[in-house]
């Protein structure tokens, strides 16, 4: 894993460059997804296990909604205040576990679509989090990193399931930008957590589809880019 942080792009298409993954149409990202997601039970029930994922819509070719912005004033971080706050330049990698940190393991994984259902390649999304315990790291970059969608519009994250923050629900944050576009703030929810019902911030619409695998969870979530 390279701990090296690099410059995050934000306002150019700074992406680089993948193999070109071929003929990739609304139906082949379907079957992908379908293929890659065998039958287990989910984390919660009903509207509880998360809201449908975008990529169960494409084929109705029909307009998606737009992911909603979910941003808690952490950006820039004020001085001398501790938070879940954002730091810019964090390592690329799509695992953001340190060596030997304790915690459930989760991957988190989707696709990134257009309000106009295409798969959007090379979109930056910039992730951090609390550890198990529900600290945050403001000094170095644990459980922080960035990637990019492939030439499919897909993502994968490897990490922890983040500990309780005081006054918060169990969450994720992440910023994502298409190529030369604004960025999108935003954060993941997990279904069936009784903060749930009591953080102001929460919202429904970005709850995860979340499932318990071993001693750990896979998650998925489709984000939609008003593009």
């Amino acid at each position: 894993m390279d701990e090296t942080p690099e410059e995050t792009p934000r306002e150019t298409g700074g992406a680089p460059d993948r193999a070109a993954r071929g003929g990739m149409t609304r139906k082949s990202v379907l079957r992908a997804a379908m293929a890659a997601a065998p039958a287990a039970v989910l984390i919660g029930t009903g509207a509880a296990a998360g809201p449908a994922l975008a990529r169960d819509k494409v084929a109705d070719r029909k307009p998606l909604e737009a992911t909603p912005t979910c941003d808690d004033g952490d950006d820039p971080t004020p001085p001398q205040t501790e938070g879940p706050y954002f730091k810019p330049n964090s390592p690329r990698r799509d695992s953001i576990v340190p060596p030997g940190a304790p915690g459930r393991p989760l991957s988190v994984s989707g696709y990134v679509f257009s309000v106009g259902c295409k798969p959007l390649a090379n979109v930056l999304l910039d992730w951090w989090q609390a550890d198990a315990n529900g600290a945050y790291d403001n000094v170095g970059y644990r459980f922080r990193g960035h990637q990019f969608t492939g030439a499919d519009g897909s993502f994968r994250l490897t990490t922890l399931r983040p500990g309780l923050y005081p006054g918060r629900t169990r969450h994720l944050h992440v910023k994502l930008q298409a190529p030369n576009r604004p960025v999108l703030t935003t954060q993941l929810y997990f279904p069936g957590e009784p903060r749930n019902q009591t953080d102001p911030i929460f919202d429904s619409r970005l709850l995860m589809t979340v499932r318990p695998v071993g001693s750990g969870y896979q998650a998925s979530f489709d984000f939609v880019l008003n593009v």
